[in-house]
């Protein structure tokens, strides 16, 4: 079927879309993206089509919204049906949208490339399954947290993606519904996801970087200069999908130290 802004889509469509929406920053959601130039591809779509579609998302994400940004407004009821049935159900996203890459014949996943990705596994092979399967879940939550931080540190500010963790608020072990929800992770470079980890650090209800009494007492001159530098700052909040303030405040009883 086709309207005033072209062929309609279907569902399948739109939950892959929203599946990229989710892994690349906003500001990145544009046709000269390569990862917005192969999802149309294998939708058989215009690289502007699919970044029109990445854009009415935004018109319902109250984390934009907040910030003054409006994304499109062209957003069909079906894209804010999408968005409401998955914005709170990220593994079904991650396994509903699998499913739609394998039925399209995507490549399999490579890890060492930030791209859509799919999983085949041979039949039988139920342990390599299960570790390939988390492995797509880890990605997906890594590439959403970092993405929704344009790629920094939500501390220092470091840009260098080798040094970058999208580290859990509430730990995976902990939390089986919250294991890949963007709102409970947090852009940071390894020693502050290390110090965070292990509750030598934690965000109070400020948003500010508190640090426990052990590292303040310990603390030599490259602590002092890397770590103790940046306590009673207030972190850089993501663009999207922001920590949620319990998630933080069973950090805080749960893992910080002091």
């Amino acid at each position: 079927m086709v309207n005033k802004y072209g062929t309609l889509w279907t569902r399948e469509e739109q939950v892959l879309a929203l599946y990229l929406y989710c892994q690349i920053p906003f500001k990145k959601t544009k046709a000269n993206n390569p990862e917005v130039i192969k999802l149309a591809h294998l939708l058989g779509r215009t690289p502007a089509s699919v970044a029109r579609k990445l854009g009415n998302f935004g018109a319902f994400d109250p984390r934009l919204a907040a910030q003054g940004i409006s994304g499109l407004a062209h957003g069909s009821k079906g894209d804010e049906t999408i968005w409401h049935e998955y914005s709170h159900h990220w593994e079904k996203l991650v396994s509903d949208s699998q499913k739609l890459l394998e039925s399209l014949h995507a490549k399999p996943a490579n890890p060492e490339k930030e791209e859509i990705i799919a999983i085949k596994i041979p039949d039988g092979k139920t342990e390599k399954r299960t570790i390939v399967v988390q492995r797509v879940y880890q990605d997906f939550f890594r590439r959403s947290v970092l993405s929704s931080h344009n790629n920094r540190c939500c501390i220092s500010a470091v840009e260098i993606p080798e040094l970058l963790i999208a580290g859990h608020i509430i730990p995976w072990a902990e939390s089986e519904e919250h294991r890949l929800n963007p709102e409970n992770g947090l852009a940071l470079c390894v020693l502050f996801d290390k110090a965070f980890d292990r509750g030598l650090m934690t965000i109070d209800e400020q948003l500010k970087v508190v640090y426990s009494k052990r590292v303040k007492k310990l603390a030599n001159d490259f602590i002092k200069s890397s770590l103790l530098e940046y306590e009673g700052r207030k972190i850089c909040l993501p663009n999207r999908f922001c920590p949620r303030p319990e998630f933080l405040q069973w950090h805080r009883d749960n893992i910080f130290t002091d």
